[in-house]
C-alpha cells in the first residue's frame, strides 16, 4: 500500500463525520476497536449487509464475532495493527450471520493516529464466494457430463464391436472408411489389408458398387434411402441399410451390411446342433425338460410312450410327479439333490402310465441354469427287462439291504418288516448248515429249534433235500 505524499496539504482539516462517511462509504464494513480488541462502534456499506449481522456487536470482542478457523487471523490483524506495520496484511475471516450462515470478509486493521484505539475496513467476499460456488458447480456438472459421455461412448463401442452385422461408417466427402467393426473387417477384407482409410465401396462386383453409392448419395441427401443388395467379387451377398450420422461439425453415412446367406461356420456350427436335437427326439430313453417346480416344458417320443399319453401337449404344464414313483417324494428329492448338486445318477424308481401300468426305470438328471431360475433334464430309462432278469419272481426274497431298500415305498411297511425277518432267518439257517457240515440235527441243536421246526423252515424258504431228511429223520 502507498500511503498520499502530503495529506496535511491534500485534505487539509477535515472534520471527524466527514472522515467517518468516507470510510463507511470505502468499505463494505468498518469497525471502531479499543486497544483489547473489543468493538466500540462500526459501519456498513449496504443495508443488505447490515441485516445479516448481529445487533449485539457492539461492546463484543471482534474476535467473538467469527468462527473457531478465522480467530488466529483476528489476533494477527490485531497484532498488525499495533506494531504500526508499514504494509498492513489483509486477512480474511468468516463471521457468523444471524441465520447461523459463514459470511466471509477480507480485512486489515491499523492504529488510529496517536490514539489507542484501531480501525477495521472490511470487504464483503459473499459476491465473489458465491462466484467460486458456482464454478465449482459448473466444474462438478461438466466432470459429471464427461463422464456420461464417456460410458456412452464406452456402451457404443461395445455394441459397435459385438453386432453380428458388419457396420461401417463412411465418409461422404471423401468416400473413405472412418471406422469399423470387427465383422465388417472380416467379412470385407483379405489378408491383413486395413479396412479404416480405404475407398468405399472397395471389392464390389459393378452393380454393387452403384447400388451402395446410390445408397449414400440418397441418405446424404434426404437423410435416407432404400435398402440395396451389393454382391462382393468373392460371390458374398449383402443386404445394405444406410442412416445418417452427425458427428460434430461433419455429417458420415453408417451402412449395415447384413449377409443374405448364412456363412459357411455357421451353416457347420448349426448342423451338429440340429442332429443333436434330432436324436434327443428319437433316443430310446425318455427326456423330459422341465422347469424348476417340476412342470414339464418338453418331453421327447420314448417319455410319451412310458407314461402312454399320445402327444406332448397332454404333458406339457403338468407336474412330473404326476407319473414319477411315489406321489410328493421321488421328484421333491430329484429337485432337491438337483439344487444341491447339480446332478443325479441312477435314481431307481417306476413310472405310473396314463393306463394304469407301473414300469421300473432308472433317472440321471441334471440342473441347466439359464438366467435365474434353473431347469432340469431328466433321463429316464426303462429297466423292466433287467430287473425281471435279475430277480427270480416278485416273490422272491431279497438278497442284500441294498435290495431290502429298494422295497421301501414300493410296498406296506409291514411287508418291507416280514421280508427283512425272512432274510435274516434264511440267512441264519443258511450260516448253521455250513458251521455244521450240513447236518441238519446239529443246525437245529446250534439254533435253537426242535428238528421238525427246522425242517419246516427248510421247505419253506427251498433248501430242504426230501432224501436227507428221510435219512436224518430215520
Amino acid at each position: 500500500m502507498k500511503p498520499f505524499d502530503a495529506p496535511e496539504a491534500a485534505l487539509g482539516g477535515i472534520g471527524n463525520e466527514t472522515v467517518a462517511a468516507l470510510i463507511a462509504a470505502a468499505s463494505d464494513i468498518a469497525l471502531i476497536l479499543d486497544g483489547k480488541g473489543v468493538i466500540c462502534d462500526l459501519a456498513f456499506g449496504s443495508d443488505e449487509l447490515s441485516s445479516e449481522v448481529a445487533e449485539d456487536w457492539i461492546g463484543r470482542a471482534w474476535i467473538e464475532t467469527v468462527t473457531n478457523d478465522s480467530r488466529k487471523r483476528i489476533e494477527a490483524l490485531i497484532a498488525d495493527a499495533r506494531s504500526n506495520a508499514d504494509t498492513p496484511k489483509w486477512q480474511q475471516v468468516d463471521h457468523l450471520a444471524r441465520d447461523g450462515a459463514e459470511m466471509p470478509v477480507r480485512y486489515f486493521a491499523t492504529r488510529l493516529g496517536d490514539q489507542d484505539h484501531l480501525i477495521a475496513i472490511g470487504r464483503n467476499l459473499q459476491g465473489i464466494a458465491a462466484l467460486q460456488q458456482r464454478l465449482v458447480d459448473a466444474q462438478q456438472s461438466l466432470e459429471r457430463d464427461y463422464w456420461r459421455l464417456r460410458q456412452l461412448e464406452t456402451r457404443y463401442r461395445l455394441l459397435f464391436r459385438s453386432a453380428t452385422d458388419a457396420i461401417v461408417i463412411v465418409d461422404p466427402e471423401t468416400s473413405k472408411v472412418v471406422e469399423a467393426n470387427p465383422a465388417a473387417t472380416l467379412l470385407l477384407t483379405t489378408g491383413s489389408r486395413r479396412l479404416v482409410g480405404r475407398s468405399f465401396p472397395d471389392g464390389f462386383d459393378e452393380q454393387g458398387t452403384r447400388a451402395i453409392q446410390s445408397l449414400v448419395a440418397g441418405v446424404r441427401a434426404a437423410g435416407r434411402g432404400n435398402d440395396v443388395r451389393a454382391r462382393l467379387c468373392s460371390g458374398t451377398e449383402f443386404q445394405v441399410a444406410g442412416a445418417p450420422v452427425r458427428q460434430e461439425n461433419s455429417s458420415l453415412i453408417l451402412l449395415r451390411l447384413s449377409p443374405l446367406e448364412p456363412a459357411t461356420g455357421s451353416t457347420l456350427a448349426s448342423e451338429p446342433r440340429s442332429r443333436l436335437t434330432k436324436m434327443v427326439e428319437k433316443v430310446p430313453d425318455g427326456i423330459v425338460l422341465t422347469a424348476n417346480d417340476g412342470r414339464i416344458l418338453s418331453a421327447n417320443a420314448a417319455f410319451l410312450e412310458l407314461a402312454q399319453i399320445t402327444n406332448e401337449d397332454q404333458a406339457r404344464g403338468e407336474s412330473l410327479d404326476r407319473w414319477l414313483g411315489r406321489p410328493g417324494v421321488d421328484l421333491n428329492v430329484l429337485i432337491a439333490n438337483l439344487r444341491q448338486h447339480g446332478a443325479v445318477r441312477l435314481f431307481a424308481t417306476h413310472i405310473r402310465s396314463e393306463l394304469g401300468s407301473n414300469s421300473e426305470v432308472e433317472i440321471s438328471a441334471v440342473a441347466v441354469h439359464n438366467g435365474d431360475q434353473p431347469s432340469f433334464g431328466f433321463i429316464i430309462r426303462n429297466v423292466d427287462r433287467r430287473v425281471s432278469t435279475d430277480t427270480r419272481s416278485e416273490a422272491a426274497l431279497p438278497r442284500s439291504i441294498e435290495h431290502l431298500s429298494e422295497l421301501v415305498g414300493r410296498v406296506p411297511l409291514k411287508e418291507v418288516v416280514r421280508e427283512s425277518t425272512d432274510m435274516i432267518e434264511r440267512l441264519c439257517i443258511e450260516a448253521a448248515l455250513e458251521l455244521t457240515g450240513d447236518n441238519r440235527a446239529s443246525a437245529a441243536e446250534l439254533l435253537g429249534l426242535s428238528r421238525q421246526s427246522l425242517y419246516v423252515k427248510l421247505r419253506r424258504y427251498g433248501l430242504s433235500d426230501p432224501a436227507a431228511e428221510a435219512d436224518n429223520g430215520a
